[in-house]
């Protein structure tokens, strides 16, 4: 009897053991679940994201004798799915803008011209309405003596006195850094590629492949040796991102034979579009001739800033994910998630087109 007694007590710890074994992989699913189905929620508000592309702002001043000067002004301003974002130049107290022209209206920006006899330099332009997006605005001065001077106004800064603000020399740089964490089809690639490759130096080689892919493509579109239209670009790159989110979802013996042999082909070959992607934020502001080598290479150097960043960031919760035996669920859950996204996207682009 005292034996049974002892063994009664073995059996239900053991049962609760079983019990909270289970419980414990329950959670993980129900979790996955459930960040699936916050994706699926929020998907009408992220299929409406676009890459954020900057504003331009530049002033060119004028002198007309020793004393007076006069401003032209040139404004940029990003469209957004066929429409203005919803950002304005706000010039010094009494100053008159004349319009130099009637507003251009292209498929990347809304363009407007003013003249004034007013001196810009003294006293504060503000833009209002950028403190409520996610974009910057670049500023250029160009002075009547030849020197020039870049601004850059974020939305936690958005007033600029040249008489008295610091010139920022990597403003290219913040521009690459932000234009690729906040352009969430090359983030979602970017996070595709580390889902799909995890071996180190295969990932090593793929990623340097896309890096290398976009990096040509980018010099090539800036400096003005390819041009293409950015709506087709945009609506092939948000098919790469289906691509690789379906061959994510598929068994590996029933991916592609390139994506599975030699990986860093296809990052070369989606990195060559997505470099058509990114000049498309340099193209916007109308690099200068002057400043053309130095922002290429500072917004490529951004970029790549901006990639690494994500990069550690998914290999990090991907480590997280394998200490809870999580990873499988999160992936193919991520991948659903992401190829549905990319899939309206796809749609959404193409028509756009018609």
């Amino acid at each position: 009897t005292p034996n049974k007694q002892h063994a009664m007590p073995l059996t239900n710890a053991t049962t609760k053991i079983s019990v909270a074994s289970t419980a414990l992989f329950v959670p993980m699913r129900t979790v996955s679940r459930y960040w699936l189905h916050i994706l699926l929620l929020t998907l009408p508000a992220l299929a409406s994201a676009h890459e954020v592309r900057p504003a331009f702002l530049q002033l060119t001043e004028h002198k007309t004798d020793n004393t007076s000067a006069h401003f032209s002004v040139l404004w940029k301003q990003p469209a957004v799915q066929n429409g203005r974002l919803a950002i304005t130049p706000v010039f010094p107290a009494g100053c008159k803008m004349i319009e130099q022209s009637p507003p251009e209206v292209t498929p990347a920006a809304f363009i407007q011209r003013w003249q004034t006899d007013c001196d810009l330099t003294k006293g504060a332009i503000h833009i209002d309405g950028l403190s409520m997006t996610l974009t910057d605005v670049m500023v250029r001065y160009d002075s009547a003596d030849g020197s020039t001077a870049n601004y850059l106004l974020r939305p936690e800064s958005p007033t600029l006195n040249i008489a008295t603000d610091t010139p920022s020399t990597l403003s290219y740089l913040w521009i690459g850094v932000e234009h690729l964490l906040f352009g969430l089809d090359h983030v979602l690639f970017v996070i595709g590629l580390v889902l799909f490759i995890r071996a180190p130096w295969a990932l090593l080689k793929t990623v340097t492949a896309f890096t290398l892919a976009h990096s040509i493509t980018l010099a090539l579109s800036v400096l003005g040796w390819v041009r293409l239209e950015q709506g087709p670009i945009e609506a092939i790159i948000a098919l790469s991102i289906l691509f690789l989110a379906r061959e994510l979802v598929q068994a590996p013996e029933q991916r592609s034979r390139l994506t599975m042999a030699n990986p860093w082909i296809m990052a070369f070959i989606f990195g060559l579009l997505h470099g058509l992607g990114f000049a498309g934020a340099l193209s916007d502001i109308g690099l200068h001739e002057d400043d053309l080598w130095l922002a290429l290479l500072l917004f490529n150097v951004g970029l790549e800033l901006g990639q690494i960043m994500v990069i550690a960031i998914v290999m990090a919760l991907i480590w997280i994910a394998r200490r809870y035996a999580g990873l499988p669920i999160i992936i193919r859950s991520g991948a659903w998630a992401m190829g549905a996204l990319a899939a309206f996207w796809t749609i959404d682009r193409t028509i756009l087109l018609l």
